[in-house]
């Protein structure tokens, strides 16, 4: 039973990274990121949906750099606000990438990309994605965007091959920003 367990996993797993998929333009990510500026408390404006954030109506991501790694602790809250689940994982600098790309774990030997695609000068807010562009979220260290900012983000995300109308805008004051 193990085996098969660990097969469809590898299976899973080689199906994931994109194998067998068609190939996309390379997906460009943010010159640098400073991880000492990038530690703190983000809010989640928007997100595609993903299995593992069903039922969150609006999420925080919390970074806290340590030796080789930053610590992560992913929360999800329902729609009174109320804490509906907790993730801690690692997420580990890609060597040349000026730390645009992290690998995130959650649970080893599983790991996911991360990569910034868009970082506001200020660090005021984030728009993370994955080479595959399955994944998307812009965060924001307050939990709205201003005008300009989210004009900003959404004109941006066709150029790097996502669709801002898959968007799924969490919280009610994220909802203010649709």
């Amino acid at each position: 039973m193990k085996i098969v367990f660990f097969l469809s996993a590898a299976i899973a797993l080689f199906l994931a990274s994109g194998c067998g998929t068609k190939s996309e333009t390379p997906l460009p990510t943010v010159k640098e990121v400073d991880l000492e500026r990038y530690k703190g408390l983000w809010h989640e404006i928007a997100r595609y949906e993903n299995r593992f954030e069903a039922g969150c109506v609006g999420a925080t991501a919390q970074y806290t750099p340590k030796e080789d790694h930053l610590r992560v602790v992913n929360r999800c809250y329902d729609d009174a606000g109320r804490l509906k689940d907790q993730a801690e994982g690692k997420a580990y600098p890609v060597d040349g990438s000026g730390n645009a790309k992290l690998r995130v774990t959650f649970f080893r030997p599983f790991y996911g990309d991360y990569w910034v695609l868009m970082l506001a000068d200020d660090y005021r807010y984030s728009v993370v994605g994955d080479p595959q562009r399955k994944y998307l979220w812009i965060l924001a260290r307050d939990t709205v965007l201003s005008d300009e900012d989210r004009d900003a983000i959404l004109s941006r995300l066709p150029e790097l091959g996502y669709d801002p109308f898959k968007l799924y805008w969490t919280g009610f004051k994220a909802m203010c920003n649709h």
